[in-house]
C-alpha cells in the first residue's frame, strides 16, 4: 500500500467499519489534542477506550484508562496511535498479539513508520497513517469538523 496517498473509498471504509476504538496516548489534559479527538470521536458514536500505563485505572472522558491494549476487556476494531513514530512498532506488534485483532491501525498527523505498517498488512490489517480521523470522517462523511 502507498500510504503517501489514500483514496477517500479506502479512508472511509476504515471508519465505517470501526465501532470501538482503543486511543493509545490518551491524555487526560482536555487541551491535549488526543483528548479532543477522543471527544470528537465520542460525540460521532464511537466507543472510545483510552490506553495509557501512566493513567491507567483513573478515567478520561467518562471511560477507564488501561494499560496496554490487551488489558481491554472488549475487542478492539481499531487502534488510533497518539505516540511517536518510534513507538508505531511496538503498538503493532501489541495489537498483533492480541486474541481477537483489530481491523485498522491508524496513526496520527506525523506518525509513521513503513516497516510496523508493513507487519501490520501482512497481518491483514488495514494501515492509515499521518492521518487524524477527526478531520477525515468530517470531510468524508459529512457533519460538524474537528
Amino acid at each position: 500500500m502507498n500510504h503517501d496517498r489514500y483514496e477517500p473509498e479506502y479512508l472511509k471504509g476504515v471508519l465505517q467499519s470501526a465501532k470501538v476504538i482503543a486511543l493509545v496516548g490518551a491524555s487526560p489534559d482536555p487541551l491535549r489534542p488526543s483528548n479532543s479527538v477522543m471527544r470528537f470521536l465520542q460525540g460521532r458514536g464511537y466507543k472510545v477506550i483510552p490506553v495509557n500505563p501512566g493513567q491507567a485505572g483513573k478515567e478520561i472522558n467518562g471511560e477507564t484508562v488501561y494499560a496496554k491494549l490487551a488489558d481491554i476487556p472488549v475487542a478492539i476494531d481499531m487502534v488510533d496511535v497518539f505516540r511517536a513514530s518510534d513507538y508505531l512498532g511496538k503498538v503493532v506488534d501489541e495489537a498483533l498479539a492480541l486474541e481477537t485483532r483489530p481491523k485498522a491501525i491508524w496513526a496520527q498527523l506525523g506518525v509513521r513508520d513503513d516497516e510496523a505498517a508493513a507487519r501490520a498488512e501482512a497481518a491483514g490489517l488495514d494501515v492509515v497513517m499521518n492521518r487524524c480521523p477527526a478531520i477525515e470522517l468530517p470531510r468524508l462523511l459529512g457533519g460538524p469538523g474537528h
